[in-house]
């Protein structure tokens, strides 16, 4: 029993001087990257499916893919970004929804009323297809984690509204306020509601909160009185509209014009 302890406690010292040797000599030698290699590994939906696992996946999918493939309501005609130099039929869609359901929170939550609603070209993400229109369409059209957010504006500030979609020369979705492009490039005959632009008045904006925090060059934003997240995704104001209605109205009223 002696000679076997004496045996453990000589091979436990044997090991502490093979790792303090490998240490101290790793730590003397400096090592240089010099060539780093790689392969691609494709990728594929069908690759390497284990039987078990899908069997355990597939209720679960078959349950999500029938929320997402409800029919909603009907669209009678193709909505896309495409087609409008100044609006678009999707743009204009998507700016009066976010009003008009924005609404419903901003009156309740804070007794005021949203104005207008300025969106961008960019945050749309698909067409809207005539035909039917489910759940899935609107995850497409809005694929985004973005929230409806509302903010207070003066009067001079929304100029800067004016004077970016102008400058940036798309489409972006407008609801609320009309105005014409004169010859100098500048804007006139603003409307808000039907009625003339009131600098020193304090409007309320809808937009969402990556432009509400100065995304797409949105600056003025930043300036604004009031700022209220109504944590309302845009993508469930779509789906909130679709299930409300039967067939989708198609905005024909004119938004910006130009001499």
């Amino acid at each position: 029993m002696v000679k076997l302890k004496k045996y453990n406690g000589f091979l436990k010292l044997f090991v502490i001087f093979l790792t303090l040797f490998f240490i101290l000599s790793c730590s003397q030698k400096n090592y240089n990257l010099t060539k780093i290699e790689g392969k691609q590994l494709p990728i594929t939906e069908k690759g390497n499916e284990t039987p078990k696992i899908e069997a355990f996946i597939k209720p679960y999918r078959d349950h999500i893919n029938k929320d997402l493939d409800s029919v909603l309501a009907y669209c009678p005609e193709t909505l896309d970004k495409s087609t409008g130099k100044w609006q678009t039929s999707i743009g204009d869609l998507l700016a009066d929804v976010c009003v008009e359901r924005g609404n419903l929170v901003f009156k309740a939550r804070e007794k005021k009323s949203i104005d207008l609603c300025l969106l961008n070209h960019g945050g749309i993400r698909a067409i809207l297809p005539k035909g039917n229109v489910t759940t899935r369409t609107a995850f497409e059209i809005m694929p985004f984690e973005n929230n409806l957010v509302v903010i207070g504006l003066k009067g001079s500030q929304i100029l800067e509204i004016t004077s970016y979609i102008i400058k940036v020369q798309k489409a972006q979705p407008l609801s609320g306020m009309t105005f014409t492009i004169a010859k100098d490039k500048t804007a006139k005959n603003i409307l808000i509601q039907g009625k003339p632009l009131d600098l020193n008045k304090v409007y309320y904006v809808a937009t969402n909160d990556y432009l509400a925090n100065g995304g797409d060059s949105m600056t003025f934003f930043a300036k604004g009185v009031e700022k209220f997240d109504l944590n309302y995704k845009l993508r469930n104001v779509l789906i909130d509209y679709f299930k409300q209605v039967d067939t989708i109205p198609v905005a024909k009223n004119i938004r910006i014009t130009e001499e």
